[in-house]
């Protein structure tokens, strides 16, 4: 949606004009795909595909929300913030409202238009585009200075305590933190981060959305956590580690007759793709493209085989990419079942790998993919209309 379309919307909407545009990005993870929530390094990078929300101040005790695409306005009263859990729309910023609430800051009423060009259910964090964008503007709003990292817990918090979904930090991280042409290598168990340049020469990544939706809720996602905990307590009786990423692949080796089934599997992809984080902005900084896109594929292989989230569509959007001469590599990114895939493809060449790629994906699955044209931005931008 155009801006000025989106005014127009608000105007529609509220019957004032907007005052303010707050926006926030949704993510790709370059590489470390699993890893973020047993502490882990991930390599994030904020993308133009961003949560935008048109806003003006109103004073009171009551947050209006209208969304593009969706008929009707949701409100929640700030003096009740704890009783809007089960809302099917507006539940997460419910969710960041009371949890910033619940750390002193008065919540001020205002009419918010929401305006996501991040795809839902894609895998490339729209959850945290909305958490994170909702969060900058209820600060701004309420006159207080804030921390980005702060805002990027407190969205995460919103998501696990009070949407109900078990995801990691570096979602709400990177929509917060993101720095335009750089990666962010994220430490997930201290919260050290470090800017990367992603610098890819002569290629460029291609986001490709095998349009097959996951919800985080009702999927795997939360058997798979459980199941690297029970691998971690067991590897734990003979390695003195707090978290799986503490973990090196020499060790695991040795270790590793401590596990047994897909307990054992899940275990060696996280351990396995946190030495791949590692290899990968090694990678990066010698300008070794072709290597980080072998790595890409060894991810991708691993979350097929080993940890199991990738499923028919990904693999064939993966494996399509893979066989074009042009393409160093691809691999799924998110939390899997559905979603997105990554592809470092030559710039000269994405115009017909798309073509060929999206023509021999639909003749496989029997619908499109959608490919998207994105670059590495800042994560928050804050703008007077």
């Amino acid at each position: 949606m155009e801006r000025t379309e989106a005014m127009v919307a608000f105007k529609e909407a509220f019957g004032a004009n907007a005052e303010d545009l707050f926006t926030a990005a949704g993510r790709i993870n370059v590489i470390g795909e699993h890893v973020d929530y047993c502490g882990g390094k991930v390599f994030p990078a904020a993308l133009n595909l961003r949560c935008n929300i048109y806003a003006k101040k109103t004073g009171g005790k009551v947050i209006r929300m209208a969304f593009r695409g969706i008929d009707g306005i949701v409100e929640i009263k700030t003096d009740n913030l704890d009783a809007y859990r089960g809302l099917k729309i507006g539940n997460y910023q419910a969710g960041v409202a009371y949890f910033l609430q619940e750390e002193g800051i008065e919540i001020v009423g205002c009419d918010l238009y929401y305006d996501c060009t991040v795809p839902f259910g894609s895998g490339l964090s729209s959850s945290a585009a909305i958490e994170v964008a909702t969060a900058v503007a209820l600060c701004e709003y309420a006159g207080v200075a804030y921390d980005k990292v702060q805002l990027a817990l407190i969205s995460q918090r919103a998501e696990n305590k009070y949407a109900g979904v078990n995801c990691g930090i570096m979602d709400q991280f990177a929509s917060a933190m993101g720095k335009k042409d750089h990666a962010v290598l994220l430490d997930c168990s201290t919260l050290a981060y470090e800017y990367v340049p992603l610098q890819l020469g002569e290629y460029c990544l291609v986001v490709a959305n095998c349009n097959k939706p996951h919800n985080l809720v009702e999927s795997k996602y939360n058997v798979r956590r459980q199941e690297v905990e029970t691998a971690l307590k067991a590897l734990q009786k003979v390695l003195p580690v707090s978290c799986l990423a503490e973990i090196t692949p020499k060790q695991f080796l040795e270790a590793k007759y401590l596990l047994s089934g897909v307990v054992a599997k899940r275990a060696e992809h996280v351990v396995m793709e946190c030495d791949r984080v590692n290899k990968a902005v090694t990678a990066l900084r010698a300008g070794d493209i072709v290597e980080l896109g072998r790595l890409l594929n060894e991810s991708h292989f691993s979350l097929r085989d080993l940890y199991e989230v990738t499923g028919k569509e990904l693999d064939t959007l993966s494996g399509l990419a893979r066989k074009e001469t042009d393409c160093l590599g691809s691999r799924m990114i998110g939390a899997g079942f559905g979603g997105c895939t990554i592809s470092i493809v030559k710039k000269t060449a994405v115009e017909g790998f798309i073509r060929r790629v999206g023509k021999a994906y639909q003749d496989s699955i029997g619908y499109k993919a959608s490919f998207y044209e994105t670059s590495i931005e800042d994560g928050i931008t804050v703008e007077k209309l």
